[in-house]
């Protein structure tokens, strides 16, 4: 939002001067207007100071900042914010924040962080477009230097899962991350022979899989069984729709008592996929790697 004030000095850069700072913002970010020059007068009678019209629009970046700032200070949080001068690596504004009370605006793996930057863009985003000039901003936000600690264990954690892939020749599915994450360990994975990446799911199910080149890209029907947490090497067999029927028929009469069921699964119930009993399936569910066992 547009910020307008009658700034005054004995010279007009004087006065231009005293509005830059009443406002908190650099000189050469701010229009003025001249409304009255100076008079020096004589003998000290009918002199007047220099009276301009201070005008400052804020960019996206500046809205940003200062809701960042407000948010701090209703949070009561001993934390503090800033625009850094230069730009990511993949050319976004980055607000640094920093202070003692700050992680808790990390959460979990940075999902916190992550619902906090969407809100920051937002915000920073919801100006009115002027004309065709207006484009969208895209701005970054990190605490305590968290992103780029988070990338290393990423990195750390592709290495680690491609050799394990190279060693038991096995496909190992990573937990399901944001893109940003993701793009992540797909560039790592790029610098390892013999093994490759590729992204299954959708939305916030989308997840990594590190697969072994020779044995050939997973196919298209395993891609579209994932979506659960398991592996495509760990699916339970599905069952089919006669044998669930047969299972009905076979249901103990009230009184009885019931047999066990080796085909329920109680934690997926909704999902037919998993209905069938992992253990009599000769699975294992340990072959998918949760991304917080590899480095929690």
């Amino acid at each position: 939002m547009k910020q307008e004030l009658i700034a005054t000095g004995r010279t007009v850069e004087a006065a231009v001067s005293n509005g830059a700072a009443e406002l908190g913002v650099e000189v050469e970010r701010i229009t003025y207007e001249v409304l009255e020059a100076p008079k020096k007068g004589f003998l000290g009678f009918g002199e007047a100071p220099a009276k301009v019209k201070i005008t400052f629009t804020p960019r996206p970046e500046d809205t940003a900042l200062e809701f960042v700032r407000m948010l701090l200070r209703d949070m009561e949080l001993d934390a503090e914010a800033e625009l850094a001068r230069e730009l990511t690596s993949a050319g976004d504004r980055l607000i640094r924040i920093s202070g003692e009370s700050a992680g808790v605006l990390i959460g979990r793996h940075g999902d916190t962080l992550d619902a906090l930057q969407s809100l920051v863009n937002l915000v920073a985003n919801r100006a009115e477009k002027e004309g065709d000039d207006s484009r969208y901003t895209k701005i970054s936000v990190d605490i305590e230097n968290y992103r780029v600690k988070r990338e290393e264990t990423l990195r750390r954690l592709a290495r680690a899962k491609a050799s394990q892939v190279r060693k038991t020749r096995k496909n190992i599915t990573l937990e399901p991350m944001n893109p940003y994450e993701r793009r992540i360990i797909h560039s790592e994975i790029q610098n390892i022979n013999g093994v490759s990446t590729t992204s299954v799911g959708s939305d916030s199910n989308r997840r990594v899989i590190i697969w072994l080149e020779e044995n050939g890209k997973p196919t298209a029907a395993k891609k579209g069984e994932l979506g659960d947490g398991f592996g495509e090497s760990d699916r339970a067999p599905r069952e089919s729709s006669s044998s669930k029927r047969r299972r009905r028929r076979k249901r103990p009469q009230s009184g009885s008592k019931p047999a066990a069921d080796t085909n329920a699964d109680p934690g997926f119930e909704t999902d037919s996929r998993d209905s069938a009993d992992s253990s009599a399936a000769g699975t294992n569910h340990n072959s998918t790697e949760p991304l917080e066992k590899s480095f929690d």
